[in-house]
């Protein structure tokens, strides 16, 4: 048995006045995703629990099959598990995004851009390179990611203070979710002294010049220490990739076990080498029994609020993700495919939500599959009254009990 999954990052969404009271997927030619959920099983999955922030990083937990309340410490260490950065049992590690303050330096500035006008990867590198070669220190430590998505290490941190991700605040002024509490002065004092670095840096000049927005400050926030995570490899006998091209995706697939595949041309972005992953998966899937494969780009235009450019994202999810490898999957014998949204990512609130999201499983062994019958969208997962609560419950189905599941 193959078991994939196709993940379209904040995929779902609420209707909106932009779309004529429609979501995305309602209005997205997806005949891939609805092959699968019409002649698949279809239902909601929710993947986040009840008082705990909707993210990515609690998501993607989820559906591999961890309980985030017994296994979440925070995004920080999950995307130290992906650079190879070895954490210590004192060590904080945090998300640290490049972002763009608007009016900066004043009583009203605002987060404008917390991705710092999609900042490339060669670009960012430097500026983190040189920020870290003036603060970085035995206690602080800074290492570059992925475009705008970065990692300060805190070494022997006593605590951490309490924080905000910068996508949850596009548009608000940034005084009141600055960090604060336990040692808040201290994170507080290194990200003003990082924007001293950035105000006059030749890469800022650059940009500037060439009519981009400037990376004129860091944003901390997601921070946790090293969690403790039984791998998939273990808990289910099996072999398995992950394909994503955002550090928090391959460090929670490194911690369960999984092997890295790492795509030429991945962006975490709607410019991303679509085919390459596609072609990854169906090559692993010739040794391994599991391929989890993940895109960023639906998430991304939610957070922008670019309703149009979510709709693109999800038909060439189905169109160059979901249709080969639905295509292919029959070659390798029997399979089970799932695809699903993590969470929500509303175009008119521009960030993540609780609410669940849906997913379908199609299976090549016929009374595997309920057949619903209909197309992949939000209303049509909830008619169906199919509801997996806590989230984390479906993995140990979608890999051991799915007939019973089906048939119960």
């Amino acid at each position: 048995m193959k078991y994939v999954i196709l993940l379209g990052d904040g995929m779902a969404d609420y209707p909106t006045d932009k779309l004529g009271g429609k979501t995305p997927l309602m209005c997205a030619f997806t005949p891939h995703l609805d092959q699968i959920a019409a002649e698949g099983t279809l239902g909601l999955v929710d993947t986040i629990p009840e008082g705990m922030k909707p993210g990515s990083d609690v998501a993607t937990l989820s559906v591999l099959g961890y309980d985030p309340t017994q296994n979440y410490t925070g995004r920080g260490p999950l995307e130290a598990a992906s650079m190879g950065i070895n954490l210590g049992p004192n060590d904080i590690a945090y998300r640290c995004n490049l972002v763009t303050i608007g009016q900066k330096d004043t009583p009203e500035a605002f987060m404008e851009d917390f991705t710092a006008g999609h900042i490339s990867s060669w670009e960012a590198r430097e500026i983190i390179l040189d920020i870290n070669s003036v603060l970085g220190s035995d206690k602080f430590q800074f290492y570059p990611g992925v475009g705008y998505r970065h990692l300060m290490v805190w070494r022997n941190a006593t605590s951490s203070p309490q924080t905000t991700p910068p996508h949850d605040i596009t548009g608000k002024q940034i005084s009141e979710y600055l960090p604060h509490g336990d040692c808040a002065e201290d994170i507080n004092e290194l990200t003003q002294k990082t924007s001293e670095i950035l105000f006059n840096h030749p890469m800022n000049i650059e940009r500037e010049q060439a009519g981009k927005k400037r990376a004129n400050s860091i944003w901390l926030w997601g921070q946790g220490r090293k969690p403790q995570i039984v791998p998939l490899t273990k808990k289910y006998n099996l072999q398995g990739g992950m394909i994503s091209a955002v550090d928090l995706l391959k460090g929670i697939g490194s911690l369960a076990g999984l092997k890295v595949l790492n795509v030429e041309g991945a962006t975490g972005y709607i410019d991303t080498n679509y085919e390459g992953k596609t072609k990854m998966a169906l090559d692993a899937l010739k040794f391994m029994d599991f391929v989890f494969l993940h895109l960023e780009a639906p998430d991304e235009m939610g957070h922008e609020g670019n309703a149009e450019g979510k709709i693109k994202a999800i038909e060439l999810f189905d169109e160059k993700i979901v249709g080969p490898v639905l295509n292919n999957i029959a070659s390798f014998g029997d399979y089970r495919v799932i695809v699903l949204s993590d969470h929500p990512t509303p175009v008119d609130i521009r960030t993540h939500v609780s609410d669940p999201s849906p997913f379908a499983v199609l299976s090549s062994i016929k009374e595997e599959n309920k057949a619903s019958g209909l197309a992949f969208t939000e209303e049509n997962a909830k008619k169906t009254g199919i509801l997996i609560s806590p989230g984390h419950l479906l993995m140990e189905k979608f890999i051991q009990n799915w007939k019973n599941f089906v048939s119960g």
